[in-house]
């Protein structure tokens, strides 16, 4: 776990000037620990607010879990993203994650999403030219308000998709979260994955 103002330079946290990935909101950091599996000449920053989900993640990235060996291409915040990413250098990242974030299913909430024109502002700041962000939930409205903010938007992110089939299914190199399984399996939701280059 590492402190909020070790972000200011990402080359300090990892010794080089490795590929960047972000992931806000971890949860139990399955995907973020897959990913740097799969991945580990890349550095993978992650913030989440939430201890519980800071104590799973750690049991995954000290390969207590099992699924691979300890990860040492992991730094873990305890706090909020966006206080972490206004600290990055701008043009710093090559993946960007925002996977089943909070919802807030209330009209009158809506300004909270994550997926709104001040956050999209700062991820595209954040990310460099070809840099891509991937957004995934299970929830239907929040589907159409993304894809609404991310058309005022076309001006720095272009979408990757050519049929329906590309948000429709996960990717290869997506792995997939305890929550997407659980909105699957219990809740019979459908999932939708969006990927995202930056201009």
């Amino acid at each position: 776990i590492v402190e909020l103002r070790q972000f200011d330079q990402p080359r300090a946290l990892f010794g080089d000037d490795r590929p960047l990935h972000f992931e806000i909101g971890f949860g139990g950091g399955e995907h973020m620990a897959a990913r740097a599996d799969m991945l580990p000449d890349h550095g993978f920053i992650g913030a989440e607010p939430f201890l519980n989900g800071v104590a799973q993640a750690l049991v995954h990235v000290d390969g207590d879990d099992g699924a691979h060996p300890p990860l040492g291409n992991v730094r873990i915040h305890h706090g909020d993203a966006l206080e972490v990413l206004r600290r990055i250098p701008d043009g710093s990242l090559s993946f960007l994650y925002l996977l089943h974030p909070d919802p807030w299913p209330k009209a009158r909430h809506a300004k909270r999403r994550m997926m709104n024109d001040g956050p999209v502002d700062l991820f595209a700041a954040k990310l460099k030219p070809g840099g891509e962000f991937r957004f995934g939930t299970d929830h239907a409205v929040y589907v159409r308000h993304a894809l609404m903010v991310m058309l005022r938007h076309t001006d720095k992110f272009e979408w990757l998709c050519d049929a329906p089939q590309d948000f429709q299914n996960r990717p290869g190199g997506w792995p997939e979260t305890r929550y997407e399984a659980k909105a699957r399996s219990v809740y019979h939701h459908e999932v939708w994955y969006f990927r995202w280059r930056r201009i």
